[in-house]
């Protein structure tokens, strides 16, 4: 027997217990006679004690073991004389009188402690060891009780958990494939999913009413902190139902997993926006809620007295910062440095300060009389002590982006994203299409199954672009958590988007015809929803990077370091294969 316990197990109750222990050598200290080790395994630490007067031989050994030595240990659980507040199994201490070395360690790369000094590229080398780290190990075990709530709560709403293949088609749209060669067919290709998506629909057409899983996705895109080349969706699909039933199931999911998981009571439904006003107000079609700073339009207030910048803008929107007008000039440069910066890209940035006595000084105070500045605060409703920051712009959306970027920045600076705040909504009432500069056509903004709001299906014939989707978004915090749509489940209607997504019938058939041929054959309406399993579990975690919650993370580049992943081929592989690589310069 390696263990009678765990090393988080024992308390003041087991005192004078006879105890078999095992686990890594966390840190060792040495006080006169006596050594104590700190063991620790997954589910705790205990402190071992060995005494040189009682048996010189066992501590002379125990002085021998390094950091991340895996022992076993018997002995008797003791009182701590000088008692541990910090650890659970703080009261007690093992007094050991057997010690077994099971395997010893090299010294390891970083310490393994809650703050460590290894850096992100080391970790990732070392991720088996940087997983004994308690911070690192609670965020899988949080990401395993969310996917058993899910699965618990999904149970209950009686949808069935149903696998679905990892090697499918390729399909247009949407980001790039990762294709896999077949070596028993010469020249041809799987794809690993970007989603299960025609496989759930077809499972509707199967009769299956409720379907989910959790899924391994993956996407060749660039990457960010909310993005993995694999990563893991909730993935859901229900038939016979219309958006407010999808929205009401799924909220109810979420409100579960805020209960179970962060015991947090959610009674109020959600809050539903259409997208145009996110995109208004807010720049994103994620808005994060927890703050205010919505956007307010000057054009009427600015435009036309003189000041050329904005008098030639197409846009003129601002932001208040309740509060800020502290803010020294140090401060404002440094924020227009901000907005200038090549991935936000705006010209510059005005700013207006509410004075104590309620005039306003702004940066562009000789083109505009007080009498105009008192209707720019009128506009925000701002009062003494406020901040009005502005930004124009000859493109409206682009702008409003801008300003996004920046009122995220505010709020930042301004301490008004608490991780402990969550603000839940749906947006709602998407564009059904959007125009690619790149392909010269419209593409589907979610994917070409989207169903049109029915009220809008005449506006196909003669303005496709004004045609909102049947699709909503569940957003947190200003995270995109889940996503989804009514799906087209009408032939005629599938055909038609088609064709106004630029495909000829042929090719239609050639990509999608296993999911049309089966639409003929009695398809029920429906309608699902993806969630992504590893924003929940960061968002639920307060991390910043999704990466912090997967065991096995790929890097920036797409690598994964600890196993050097992707690597060249053998020459005899790439030969069964029929495959030749001509890596262009």
């Amino acid at each position: 027997m390696f263990r009678s316990h765990t090393c988080g197990e024992l308390r003041l109750s087991d005192v004078n217990k006879q105890v078999t222990l095992s686990g890594w050598v966390q840190r060792s200290r040495k006080m006169g006679g006596m050594t104590f080790i700190d063991l620790r395994d997954r589910y705790g630490i205990t402190q071992l004690v060995f005494n040189e007067e009682v048996d010189a031989t066992l501590c002379e050994a125990a002085n021998r073991l390094g950091r991340e030595f895996v022992i076993q240990i018997n002995g008797v659980v003791n009182e701590r004389f000088s008692k541990n507040s910090n650890l659970p199994t703080g009261d007690i201490e093992i007094i050991v009188s057997g010690l077994t070395v099971l395997n010893a360690s090299l010294t390891p790369p970083f310490t393994i402690e809650d703050n460590t000094d290894g850096g992100d590229d080391i970790r990732m080398k070392y991720r088996y060891l940087d997983l004994r780290r308690n911070t690192v190990r609670a965020n899988l075990e949080l990401r395993h009780k969310m996917t058993i709530e899910v699965r618990k709560y999904l149970d209950e709403q009686g949808f069935l958990e149903v696998e679905t293949p990892v090697l499918i088609g390729s399909t247009p749209e949407g980001a790039r494939d990762f294709v896999v060669p077949s070596r028993m067919n010469p020249g041809q290709f799987y794809a690993l999913p970007q989603s299960p998506q025609t496989l759930k629909q077809l499972l509707m057409v199967s009769g299956f009413d409720r379907y989910f899983q959790i899924a391994k996705c993956f996407r060749d895109e660039d990457l960010r902190a909310d993005r993995q080349p694999e990563f893991t969706q909730i993935d859901c699909e229900m038939s016979f139902v219309e958006q407010e039933d999808v929205i009401t199931t799924f909220e109810g999911m979420a409100k579960h997993l805020f209960k179970s998981i962060r015991g947090i009571e959610l009674t109020e439904p959600f809050l539903r926006m259409p997208w145009s006003d996110a995109m208004k107000f807010y720049g994103s079609d994620k808005p994060d809620l927890r703050f205010g700073m919505k956007f307010v339009e000057l054009m009427g207030v600015l435009k036309g007295h003189g000041f050329s910048v904005f008098d030639n803008a197409a846009y003129i929107g601002g932001i208040c910062a309740e509060g800020a007008a502290h803010y020294t000039r140090k401060q404002i440069d440094a924020l227009t440095d901000f907005v200038k910066r090549p991935q936000i890209g705006a010209k510059g940035l005005v700013y207006a300060r509410v004075e104590a006595d309620g005039s306003v000084k702004s940066s562009v105070d000789k083109f505009y009389t007080q009498e105009v500045l008192q209707q720019l605060k009128a506009a925000f409703g701002a009062k003494e002590g406020d901040l009005i920051l502005i930004l124009s712009g000859d493109d409206a959306m682009k702008t409003r982006k801008q300003l996004c970027e920046l009122r995220l920045e505010m709020g930042n600076q301004l301490g008004l994203r608490d991780k402990n705040n969550f603000v839940c909504l749906w947006v709602i009432d998407f564009p059904l299409f959007e125009w690619s500069e790149e392909e010269g056509r419209l593409m589907a903004m979610h994917h070409p199954f989207t169903s049109p709001k029915p009220e809008d299906i005449p506006l196909l014939e003669t303005d496709p672009a004004a045609v909102r989707a049947n699709a909503y978004d569940m957003v947190i915090n200003g995270v995109e958590v889940g996503g989804g749509s009514i799906r087209i489940h009408d032939p005629k209607l599938q055909a038609q988007m088609f064709e106004i997504l630029g495909f000829t019938p042929e090719k239609a058939q050639a990509q999608f015809g296993f999911l049309m041929n089966a639409f003929k054959y009695g398809a029920p309406p429906h309608g699902g929803l993806a969630y992504g399993l590893d924003r929940w579990v960061s968002l639920f975690a307060g991390l910043d990077s999704i990466r912090d919650c997967i065991a096995f993370p790929k890097n920036n580049s797409g690598r994964d370091v600890m196993l050097d992943a992707p690597s060249e081929l053998d020459l005899s592989q790439l030969d069964e294969l029929n495959l030749i690589v001509d890596v262009k310069e």
